[in-house]
């Protein structure tokens, strides 16, 4: 908790006040240059974050769509979230691009005060998990509570595993609609600026920006199926989740999409259709694996993946309320191939739209870096918390597919 915040920041430093080269940074490196350069909180940035939150906030409750019951919770809970992220991820780049092409949002102003927006999130996510913390021990409303009595890992690890307000999932609304939603609308603005600068879009930019703005179109076509991911199932909303999608996503996830926007240059037309259909098809393979797991746990097994019936294992487990359930593990399709072989397209996909910057600095690289060791940690997180939770049928899954996520090699 007090190494992240300065880190994330670092990313923003490295490439507005020394040109994105990591070696510049380091050499000039004391702790008094360090805290001179980061940059700082603003009234302005504050008021820009609070009207992004109340708009994403008042698309999901507003705009229509069905509610989705999300997996049973081991206390026996089922959890509600709004189908309308297709709706919102319309409405919110149709005013992005009304707002840019008008004049009315600036790029050139964004992109200048993009360090204070950073700044600003890392404190105001510190509060905010503050006040869930608080929220847990004196109005909880999520049945799934975990209290060790430490404060600090408490604060750090949450409570609450699926806090609401009004009605409106926490987690919903500050993972997808405020975080991933403005994952997308800051690459939006970069390329704003970079049209506002230099009166074009580059094909680096272009073709990183495309891709990226694709794969966040389709996590929200396929909302619901994040919402049993690990992340929501598992993770409480704690400084782990709630810190790690308000301030690090802004500040690390575009980091490859910032330095192409202030460092315009061209690279060849093979180089550019090799990346961007590199990068279509990752998304595709990514997309056809969680719907294919989807697809067999809905119907019960009653479907068919590659053309023939799926073979499953039926999971039983018992829940804290004492009740036996029981899951299907996909053995089959991309899932019979490795664990969890959603991981690698993803990981593709990272490397494919930031490939574009070059290989002259390190520093756009740092997102791929992180998330391939976030997935790693993660598979195997996902690995222990169904040893114990699914037993014996989760060791002859184990069995059936050794690889964790690449096939024949991890």
């Amino acid at each position: 908790m007090l190494f992240t915040p300065p880190l994330g920041l670092s990313l923003w430093v490295i490439v507005a006040r020394h040109d994105g080269s990591l070696l510049a940074f380091l050499r000039q490196l004391t702790f008094a240059s360090f805290v001179h350069d980061l940059p700082r909180p603003s009234l302005w940035a504050v008021g820009l974050v609070a009207i992004w939150s109340m708009l994403q906030w008042a698309l999901l409750g507003w705009l229509p769509g069905e509610v989705h019951r999300g997996p049973v919770t081991a206390a026996g809970a089922r959890p509600a979230y709004k189908k309308n992220g297709v709706l919102a991820w319309f409405v919110t780049h149709a005013l992005l691009v009304a707002g840019f092409a008008s004049g009315v949002l600036s790029g050139r102003v964004f992109f200048a005060r993009y360090g204070e927006v950073l700044a600003t999130l890392a404190l105001f996510a510190y509060f905010l998990c503050a006040a869930l913390y608080l929220k847990a021990l004196y109005a909880p409303n999520s049945p799934d509570r975990v209290r060790t009595g430490h404060l600090v890992f408490d604060y750090f690890q949450g409570i609450e595993l699926h806090p609401t307000v009004f009605g409106s999932s926490l987690k919903q609304l500050v993972n997808c609609r405020i975080s991933m939603m403005a994952w997308s609308a800051i690459v939006v603005a970069f390329c704003a600026y970079q049209i506002e600068s230099i009166g074009r879009l580059t094909a680096p930019l272009l073709v990183s920006s495309a891709l990226l703005i694709v794969y966040l179109f389709k996590f929200f076509a396929w909302e619901t199926g994040y919402f049993a991911s690990l992340d929501i199932m598992h993770d409480r909303f704690g400084y782990y989740i709630c810190w790690g999608v308000l301030a690090w996503v802004p500040a690390v996830y575009p980091c490859a999409q910032y330095y192409l926007a202030s460092h315009p240059h061209e690279m060849s037309s093979l180089a550019a259709t090799a990346c961007g259909l590199g990068g279509l098809l990752a998304i595709a393979i990514n997309y056809a694996a969680d719907a294919q797991r989807q697809r067999v746990r809905q119907s019960g097994g009653q479907c068919r993946v590659w053309g023939t019936v799926p073979k499953v294992i039926t999971a039983k487990y018992r829940g804290t309320d004492g009740l036996e359930r029981e899951n299907l593990l996909l053995v089959s399709g991309y899932w019979g191939l490795s664990r969890h072989f959603h991981y690698l397209p993803e990981i593709s996909l990272a490397l494919l739209w930031t490939l574009p910057v070059g290989l002259s600095h390190v520093t756009p690289y740092f997102y791929v870096i992180f998330l391939g060791l976030l997935l790693l940690d993660r598979a195997g997180r996902d690995d222990k918390r169904c040893a114990a939770k699914y037993g014996g049928a989760w060791a002859t899954y184990q069995k059936l597919v050794p690889y964790k996520i690449v096939p024949r090699l991890y």
